[in-house]
Order: structure tokens, then sequence, then C-alpha cells
């Protein structure tokens, strides 16, 4: 197969797209820097490794994307092969079971390809011996045989780009990190900038979104981009059925409710989480594994799924005590605050006050 009938996004990338729907959903993907929007030092400082290596006509430097879920990071390896004109393949961490099936993905690399690995923190030990030398000398120690029969097989593999993917850096195994030269992280975005992602999403799926409907979306989209496009596709949804023709703010606040996603993007999971610890435990300090028992739910889902975006929108707190609520939290809800909360937020008052007085 010649280079120019390679498709640089090839048959691997199925399995990360979103198969929701048609073509023409998926197409909500970017499919170069300039068309991703935020992450703006990050764009450029990848504009800028991706030109060196056209111009030196060398392999890119492996690539690690790590951050939150749902803020771009399979989309911009998508990027990273079509700028560089190569072939892309992915796969995913789990899959990967042994060292042969590592090994026969890399024999099927070509020059310069980007092999894709998302929740590369998953990786299992064995694997990750035989990737070290692939990542760092582009050779395939392999074993072959088993007791006094077996003997050792280096292979060489052309040179190529890794690109990693994880949410759970921490994760990582320090020497698998420090073999990636470009780690990036990415960041929550702004509502300016899921606007205009909400607002290239409508123009793709074929309906008008007015300023006023892309804002509240927006607004209720925790800051991801992953959640403004499944959003999006469902206020679609509501528009279609109700036979209306232009998306604005009332239509797009009434799509949402029907989600039972409020003013500020918390949904039902969140308020039922934060309705525990109020009604239940006086605002807390609970236990995780109590919060989990009394939700019937898994501590993983909890602490993975639920509770970062309520950290993050300073409605609760984690203390060595357990999870407690915060004044923000029960104001949220419409419930009154408990006494100690009332009490602390005057005491604080008062300490600044005073604070105040004696300078």
């Amino acid at each position: 197969m010649s280079e120019t009938d390679r498709n640089p996004l090839t048959d691997g990338q199925a399995q990360d797209l979103d198969r929701e729907g048609d073509f023409s959903e998926n197409a909500i993907r970017p499919l170069s820097l300039t068309d991703f929007v935020g992450q703006r030092q990050l764009k450029d400082n990848l504009a800028i490794f991706i030109e060196s290596a056209k111009q030196r006509e060398e392999a890119m430097d492996h690539v690690l994307f790590h951050g939150p879920p749902g803020l771009g990071k399979t989309t911009l390896s998508q990027i990273v092969a079509k700028e560089l004109g190569v072939g892309f393949r992915a796969t995913s961490g789990p899959v990967i079971a042994k060292a042969g099936d590592l090994a026969a993905i890399l024999t099927n690399l070509q020059a310069r390809d980007v092999l894709f690995i998302d929740e590369i923190h998953r990786l299992s030990p064995a694997v990750e011996e035989v990737l070290y030398p692939a990542m760092e000398d582009f050779q395939l120690d392999l074993m072959i045989g088993e007791g006094p029969a077996a003997r050792s097989v280096r292979i060489d593999l052309p040179p190529f780009t890794l690109v990693g993917a994880t949410t759970r850096t921490g994760l990582l195994t320090t020497p698998l990190r420090e073999r990636f030269g470009i780690p990036l992280r990415l960041n929550f975005y702004e509502i300016d900038e899921l606007e205009n992602i909400v607002t290239r999403g409508a123009q793709v799926l074929g309906f008008t979104l007015l300023p006023s409907g892309a804002n509240e979306i927006a607004r209720r989209s925790r800051g991801t981009p992953r959640v403004a496009n499944r959003l999006l596709r469902r206020v679609r949804d509501v528009a279609v059925v109700s036979g209306a023709e232009v998306v604005d703010q009332d239509l797009a606040d009434h799509a949402l409710g029907l989600l039972d996603v409020d003013q500020r993007g918390l949904d039902a999971s969140d308020r039922r989480y934060m309705r525990c610890i109020a009604e239940f435990y006086d605002g807390g300090p609970v236990g995780i594994e109590t919060l989990a028992a009394a939700l019937s739910d898994q501590r993983g889902t909890l602490e993975d799924v639920v509770e970062p975006y309520l950290l993050q929108q300073g409605l609760l707190q984690r203390t060595p005590r357990g999870r407690m609520l915060t004044r923000s939290a029960f104001e949220h809800l419409g419930l009154v605050p408990p006494a100690r909360l009332t009490a602390e937020a005057d005491g604080g008052v008062q300490a600044q006050t005073q604070l105040f007085d004696e300078a």
C-alpha cells in the first residue's frame, strides 16, 4: 500500500469515535488545530512540535495527554496524526492484555505513524516492560518458546510516535511517565469556549442555534466539551420533535430541564448525593463507604464521577473525617444550612473585621 493510499485516520479510529448517529454527527469532532477550540497554550506548543517534526522529516516525540475525561485527548491525538500526515492506530490500555498483543500492533506500524493508547495507566507491568525499549530505541524484545528452548529475539521497529492519554496521571509508573518527551495537561473550558464549540456543533448537525441558546447549553456543560456536545444533541432532539426551527434560550432551558440538568450543570445523581449528606448526615462529615452504602453505589463511581465537579464548584469538601457539604451546597439545594456552618461563617466575618480594625 502506497503512502498516498493510506488514510491518516484508519479503522483504529472507529473504536474511539462517538458511535451515536451517522458520520455527520461524528464530524462534530474538529479535524485540525485551527478548528480545535480552547487549550490555547497547549495548541500553540503542539503546533511547534508538529511543524518541527515535519521539517526534520522525523517521527514526533512521544506525547502524553492528561487531564479530566471529556476534554479532547482522543480528538487531539487524531489531529496530531492528521497534521503530521501519517497513519493513525488506536487502542487502549485494558485491551492490550499481554506482550504479544502489543508486539502485533507495533510491528504493523509504518514509519512515523501515530499509535494512540487510551487509558495508558491501565497497561499491565509485563506490557510496559516491552514498551520501554520500543519507545526509546524503537526495538522490540520478545521471548520465543518456553523453558530451556526459550530465546530472546530483537526486532527493529520503524520510528513512531506514541500518544498516551490518561485521566489518572498518579497511576502512571515513573519509568513510563518519564519516557514521554511532551507531557501536556488539558484544563476545563471557559463558557465562551464552550459556546463556540456548541455553535460549531449546531452548524455541523444542521440546525440554527441562537447565541442565547448556546450560552445556556455552555453554562450547564460542566466545563467539558463532551458534555456540551451530548447536551447539544439532546436539545436538537427536543427541537426536532417540537417542530422548532430555531433553538433559543427558552427552548434550551426547557430541553435541559427535561434532562434534569440544573442551572449549575448538576444532574440528578449529583443532587441525590448532596441531599443524602444534607438530610441524613446533617451536612457531614460522613465517610465515603457510608455514602456508597446509603446510595447503593460504588465508591469508585462516587469518587471518579460525582465528586470531582462538586469539589470544583466549591459544593463539597473532602476532610480527614469524611465528606462535608459547604454552605453553597445547602443554598443550591434550597435547604437551611446547619447551625455550625452559620456559626463558622459568622465567626470568619468577625475575625476578618477584628483583623481589619487592628490594622
